[in-house]
Formats: structure tokens, sequence, C-alpha cells
């Protein structure tokens, strides 16, 4: 099973708690206004990766706590997004999703890929970014009305309560600027007077 992969970051501290192994996936239908992610919408083929090939990478990693979901939109390739999380959770690591989608909508819609992910997901961030309820005083989240649901024990509120939004910033041998975690990226933009690359919510 193949998965159109956007981005893949081997290890982050900023996407989720503990350090981690992110994966940004390609596309997305929800086009959120101020989305700082517009380069993952497109449907079109990126980096088309199996399951089995991420989950070698993932394996391969060190004192990594977990992985991370993201995008684009996630459930729009659930069902290979929910084996890898189930290869993922075998080895004793935690999965964090991000999603526009409401959890209820999820449930309702019965679908096996849904149903998957949702199974092999420990905590689930739900709720288009909404730029009119922007507020970065919660991490990894950008607006009030996205929320956290914890569907397993594996992580609570309070362990939540323990991270503060941050920012990673990779230069890359050609000199792309790759920035990720959580910020106002349009007052970044300003204060430096340089452009931010389009890469996260």
């Amino acid at each position: 099973m193949e998965i159109n992969v956007f981005k893949i970051l081997n290890k982050t501290e900023v996407e989720g708690p503990g350090k981690r192994f992110c994966i940004w996936v390609q596309g997305c239908l929800r086009k959120c206004e101020g989305c700082h992610a517009k380069k993952t919408w497109s449907h079109k083929p990126n980096k088309i990766m199996t399951v089995d090939e991420i989950f070698e990478l993932i394996k391969k990693q060190k004192d990594i706590e977990g992985v991370t979901f993201l995008g684009g939109e996630p459930f729009e390739q659930a069902d290979a997004l929910g084996l890898l999380a189930q290869k993922v959770q075998s080895l004793g690591l935690s999965v964090m999703t991000f999603t526009g989608a409401l959890l209820e909508d999820l449930k309702y819609c019965k679908d096996k890929g849904f149903d998957l992910l949702l199974a092999h997901t420990d905590l689930l961030v739900d709720g288009h970014f909404d730029s009119n309820q922007f507020d970065l005083s919660r991490p990894w989240v950008g607006s009030k009305n996205q929320r956290y649901h914890f569907l397993t024990d594996r992580y609570s509120i309070d362990d939540i309560n323990k991270y503060k939004n941050k920012l990673e910033i990779r230069i890359d041998k050609n000199g792309f600027l790759f920035v990720n975690g959580m910020a106002d990226f349009d007052k970044i933009e300003n204060d430096l007077c340089l452009q931010v690359p389009e890469i996260k919510v």
C-alpha cells in the first residue's frame, strides 16, 4: 500500500509529545483560509512511498517517542496510514494524527480506513484551521476550535500542558529553508522581511 508523501522528518521535537518521526502527507481538499501548508494541498504525486518503506525508516530511528501524521489531510489516505499506525504501535511507539475533520464525523462515516486509523491513534487533533479564531496558547494547534482527543490512555491533558509551541528551522544543502512547528508565521515573515515557506498549519 502506498502513501503520497509531502515531507518526512526523521526526528522533530515540535510536532507532538517528545521526539517524533513526522510525516506530512500530500493532498488536502479542505484548503483552509490562512493555511501555511498550501504546498501540501495538491493531490498530484509528490513522493510515493510504500507503508513498508516508511516503516523501515521509522524502525531505524533511535530514542523517538512516536510518529505524527499531518499534512495535507491524513484521513484522505487513511487506509495506508491506518496500516502504518498499527505497525508503529506494535513497536511501542505512540501515534498522533492531525485532521481538519471532526472526530464525530469521522466516526459517523463508518469508513474502514477511518476506523483503522482512529483505532491506532493515541492522540488526535481535530478541527480545521480557522484564522478568525487564531490562538497559539496551546501546543501544536493554531485556532481555538481545534480539539485534543485522547483515544488511548497513552496521553492526558496533563501531558499536553507540559509543552509550549516552538519552531525548528532547518537549512538543507541547497539552501532551502524548512520551518516547522507552530507560530505566527505571518508575523515572522513581516519581522524578518523574508518569505517563510508554506509548510505548517
